[in-house]
């Protein structure tokens, strides 16, 4: 009985904490105190409708300030290249692309490791040109989280696409 009466204090307790636990919110309405609303708020930041305008500011709030970024790309030589650089540097190469064409990318699925504060997600995702449009590339984002007690940062990510010679694996598609 002692422990049953234990067991239900304790679970009083972190119903409180967490019903009164404060959210964060950006000032663009991202919420970041939350592993799924800081991956929703990674993806909705490049989704972008054709002449529409991808906002640096944003993505900054969501990430740790200084952070490096990467994507691998296959060289002339056909061996992976790491393209390494920081998150204004990675917006003022992709931003007019994204910008000009459109682009929706979303998460398919997810895989998260976890220790202590430190976050590790495996999220596959999807791109198009448009919401409905048909896909144009599919990959892999390596993201790396830190999570402060309040809020969660993006300390950095890293991708890479998928291609014949490099499927998703299947325990990344469910």
């Amino acid at each position: 009985m002692k422990k049953l009466a234990l067991l239900l204090t304790v679970l009083f307790h972190l119903s409180i904490n967490y019903h009164t636990s404060a959210q964060v919110i950006t000032k663009y309405g991202d919420n970041v105190s939350t592993l799924d609303g800081i991956i929703k708020a990674y993806y909705d930041v490049v989704t972008v409708k054709k002449g529409g305008k991808v906002y640096f500011e944003r993505d900054s709030l969501i990430h740790w300030p200084g952070v490096n970024v990467g994507a691998i790309s296959i060289s002339k030589n056909g061996k992976p290249a790491m393209h390494y650089m920081s998150l204004k540097e990675y917006h003022r190469l992709s931003d007019p692309s994204l910008e000009k064409d459109g682009f929706d990318e979303r998460e398919i699925s997810r895989k998260v490791e976890k220790f202590g504060s430190i976050y590790h997600v495996w999220s596959t995702y999807e791109s198009r040109n448009e919401h409905n449009g048909p896909i144009i590339e599919r990959g892999i984002n390596s993201i790396e989280l830190f999570n402060d007690g309040t809020r969660f940062w993006i300390l950095g990510w890293f991708y890479d696409g998928e291609r014949k010679d490099n499927p998703i694996p299947a325990q990344y598609l469910h």
